[in-house]
């Protein structure tokens, strides 16, 4: 087994930090991070080497949070992120002790980054080679072609602006925002991505292709910031990336480097309670009983989950859950999983899927909480790059589409399920797969309902706030608590956003407001 459960008792299986002379000022210190999701994994990282004694308690028998992983059959089905496409951010985490991301993790280039399929036959494949993009784009729509390259050039300049990364928009108070706003105004974030993207270029197939990837950070590409458009530069400039055997394969390397360091993780032994006194936080204590004092407390935890069931006991709590729970949340995911006969070279890693529509589907995901006969779906297919993820002759696969959230949409799943499962794989079969019913190996599909039960995922939303203009950066919770002094936040619903590159970004913004406090 990769990863091991901490003993109750402190000290138990600890480790020593061989390289001490690098480590600052927190000797002495203690933090836990609730959820090993990527932002907690990262800030735990991050803690642990800064000397900080940090323990890592995760609700689930294995770590990930929305990286988690199964095995069926011979086939291994991550339920996602499918893409790396900042790995810099990633390899600073082994950097931080000198050690070599690349000793754990391999990395694989994926290319094309998408195959975008219409259905009136269109198909356009976004790569980093620019040469062969622009090809592509004077194929689909060669009026756009200076239009697309000045969407380019913004991309650009919005990644120049280091403050403008995805995770670097973080301010964490009124003179903060203020110095932004200049920034902000400059690169026109009050627009929405697809407003930004039609200003550049004309062709309705275009501005889809450059804007449907914010489906996949849970917003709404006729709502969501011009900002967003950041994340086209870094997947240009940086490529796109899987990890070898899956994306539980970074997961578990990011726990080896945490543990190496002497970090401790707790595993299937969930947080029910953390303890407050005054203005502060006190100890955490999980269900299996354990219980501990520490000096900050982080969580990865779904934000409502955080306040209104771990901080309970505290009117912050009850406060916070009550005003987050009016907030617009991003929808939910129905993913089919499946494992079938064949390889099947012609589909690429990614591919998008559009139906007919897409400001109609837009709104009926977002706003009108209806589940429509038309679709747009994303299908992963890793083993194209990585066959050791699926048995010999065979392929790994998932099919996924975006929800509305249970608030918007209170159905039963598990009724509904299997008959949706159903319409997601005659899709794939239309457009793909002619014979796909007949080669199916095995099949499963995660719900609304599991991301909320698995994840405590608040309606089971799959990507936290939705980060529409009036909820991003700033305007979303913050994350340090501005009540609780020594209570920190990390993860999607914060101001840095869903993604890898921006939950590391938050990770990293996180962990330096913990240590300076903790000096």
């Amino acid at each position: 087994m990769p990863y091991r459960r901490a003993c109750a008792k402190r000290g138990d299986g600890r480790k020593t930090l061989a390289m001490s002379a690098t480590l600052p000022v927190s000797r002495g210190k203690r933090a836990c991070v609730i959820g090993a999701g990527f932002g907690g994994l990262a800030l735990a990282i991050r803690l642990q080497a800064a000397g900080v004694e940090t323990v890592l308690v995760e609700a689930r028998d294995k770590p990930g949070g929305c990286a988690y992983f199964w095995e069926r059959d011979g086939f291994t089905f991550d339920a996602g992120p499918g893409a790396i496409t900042d790995p810099d951010g990633l390899r600073s985490l082994w950097a931080l002790t000198g050690h070599d991301m690349a000793d754990h993790v391999e990395l694989l280039p994926v290319t094309p980054f998408f195959r975008l399929n219409w259905t009136d036959g269109t198909s356009f494949d976004l790569t980093g080679d620019q040469a062969a993009l622009a090809r592509e784009v004077a194929r689909v729509a060669p009026a756009d072609l200076a239009g697309f390259e000045e969407f380019q050039l913004y991309c650009q300049t919005l990644v120049s602006e280091g403050q403008l990364r995805p995770g670097n928009l973080s301010v964490q108070d009124i003179a903060g925002l203020l110095r932004a706003v200049p920034v902000l105004a400059r690169h026109q974030a009050w627009r929405s991505i697809h407003s930004l993207a039609a200003s550049f270029v004309k062709d309705p197939h275009l501005r889809e292709a450059l804007t449907f990837r914010t489906l996949l950070l849970g917003g709404n590409p006729f709502s969501a910031s011009a900002l967003l458009a950041a994340g086209h530069e870094l997947e240009m400039s940086g490529g796109s990336w899987c990890a070898k055997g899956g994306t539980n394969r970074l997961v578990a390397g990011m726990v080896q480097q945490f543990e190496r360091i002497g970090g401790v993780v707790r595993l299937h032994d969930p947080a029910v309670r953390i303890h407050t006194l005054g203005n502060r936080v006190t100890e955490v204590e999980t269900q299996s009983g354990w219980r501990e004092r520490f000096d900050a407390v982080a969580s990865n935890a779904d934000l409502i989950h955080s306040y209104r069931e771990l901080l309970c006991d505290s009117p912050r709590g009850t406060d916070m859950a009550r005003k987050l729970a009016r907030r617009r949340w991003s929808p939910s995911l129905f993913i089919v999983h499946f494992g079938i006969e064949g390889s099947w070279p012609g589909i690429p890693h990614h591919t998008m899927l559009f139906g007919p529509r897409f400001k109609g589907l837009m709104d009926d995901v977002f706003d009108h909480g209806v589940l429509p006969a038309d679709m747009a779906l994303y299908l992963h297919h890793p083993s194209v790059t990585d066959p050791s993820l699926a048995p010999e002759g065979k392929s790994t696969f998932y099919a996924m589409l975006p929800v509305a959230h249970r608030g918007k949409l209170p159905i039963d799943w598990q009724a509904i399920g299997p008959m949706l499962e159903k319409r997601v794989l005659d899709e794939v079969g239309r457009r793909l797969i002619p014979d796909i019913h007949d080669r199916i190996v095995t099949r499963f599909h995660y719900t609304p309902r599991d991301f909320a039960l698995d994840l405590n995922a608040h309606n089971g939303s799959a990507f936290g706030l939705e980060p529409c203009l009036t909820q991003s950066g700033w305007l979303r919770p913050h994350h340090r608590d501005d009540k609780l002094a020594n209570c920190f936040f990390v993860g999607a619903g914060t101001p840095s956003g869903a993604g890898i590159p921006a939950v590391l970004g938050g990770a990293k913004i996180a962990a330096g407001l913990m240590l300076e406090d903790l000096k």
